[in-house]
C-alpha cells in the first residue's frame, strides 16, 4: 500500500514547537469541513469545536494545559455537544433526553473522529500537531474559559501549527499485541513482554528510564505520570463536572 493518505498517517509524528506563521482561515475552514465529514452517531454530530487563536484567550488556554505547546498559533478544543442537538429538539416541540451517559459517550467518539479527520487532514498540508490529553484535567476551567454552556463537555484539544522541529516518529506495538482473530485473546505474560519489547528496547524510551531512576518503562507512568492517587483525584473531579454539566442525568 502506497499513497499519500496512507503515508500521511504512517509517517505521524507528534509537534510541540511551531513556527509563528499563522494558520489562513481559509485552509483552517477546509480542515474543519473534513472533520465535518467523519462519520457519526445518526448523523446528529454531537460536537463543537472552538478555534482559539487570539491573545490573551490563547495564552491563557495554554496556561490550562500547563504551558505545552506554547508556541501554537491555533488551538483547537473538542467538545461534546448535546446543548445544540436539545435546543433544535425545543423548537421543533420534542422531549429533550441526551443528558446522560449514553450520548456523552456517543459524542465523545463523534468528537474523537472529527477531530482525527481534521488532524490528518492538516499533516497533508504540511501542519503540525500535538494532541494533549491535559484537557481532561482542567476540563471545569477550560469550559468557563471557553464560556461552554451546560451540556458542552471539552473532551479534545490540538495544538496545531506549522511545524519548527522535526521530532521523532514515537514507536508504536504492533499487530501481534493489538490484533485479535475472531475473538479476544488474553496473552501469557511471555507473550506480552515479547509484544512489549518495542516499546521496553526503544532507545528514547531507555534513557527515560535512567533519567527518571525506575525500574523499568513501565514503571515511569504508575509512580511518576499517571499515578493512581492522581488518577482518582482527577476522575472524581471530571465526574463531578458531567453531573453538574447534565450528562450523568440517569
Amino acid at each position: 500500500m502506497d499513497n499519500q493518505t496512507i503515508n500521511t498517517l504512517l509517517g505521524h509524528r507528534s509537534v510541540r514547537r511551531f513556527k509563528p506563521q499563522s494558520i489562513n482561515p481559509e485552509l483552517l475552514a477546509g480542515l474543519l469541513e473534513c472533520g465535518l465529514r467523519a462519520s457519526n452517531t445518526g448523523n446528529m454530530q454531537l460536537y463543537s469545536v472552538i478555534a482559539t487563536t487570539q491573545e490573551p484567550l490563547r495564552g491563557e488556554l495554554c496556561k490550562l494545559h500547563f504551558g505545552q505547546c506554547a508556541t501554537a498559533p491555533l488551538w483547537l478544543t473538542v467538545c461534546t455537544d448535546v446543548a445544540r442537538y436539545h435546543q433544535y429538539c425545543r423548537v421543533n416541540g420534542c422531549d429533550e433526553p441526551y443528558g446522560n451517559l449514553l450520548w456523552f459517550t456517543s459524542a465523545l467518539v463523534d468528537a474523537a473522529l472529527c477531530a482525527q479527520n481534521i488532524c490528518v487532514a492538516a499533516e497533508s498540508k504540511g501542519l503540525g500537531f500535538c494532541y494533549l490529553g491535559t484537557v481532561n484535567y482542567n476540563t471545569r476551567q477550560i469550559a468557563e474559559l471557553l464560556q461552554c454552556p451546560k451540556g458542552v463537555v471539552p473532551v479534545i484539544a490540538i495544538a496545531m501549527g506549522y511545524p519548527d522541529e522535526e521530532p521523532r516518529r514515537s514507536e508504536r506495538l504492533g499487530l501481534d499485541a493489538v490484533l485479535h482473530s475472531e475473538t479476544y485473546h488474553t496473552p501469557t505474560d511471555a507473550e506480552l513482554v515479547e509484544t512489549h519489547r518495542v516499546r521496553d528496547d526503544d532507545p528514547f524510551n531507555k534513557k527515560m528510564v535512567e533519567e527518571n531512576g525506575t525500574r523499568n518503562y513501565c514503571e515511569i507512568f504508575t509512580t511518576k505520570r499517571y499515578t493512581r492517587s492522581m488518577n482518582t483525584a482527577v476522575s472524581n473531579d471530571l465526574l463531578q463536572f458531567l453531573k453538574d454539566s447534565g450528562m450523568w442525568d440517569f
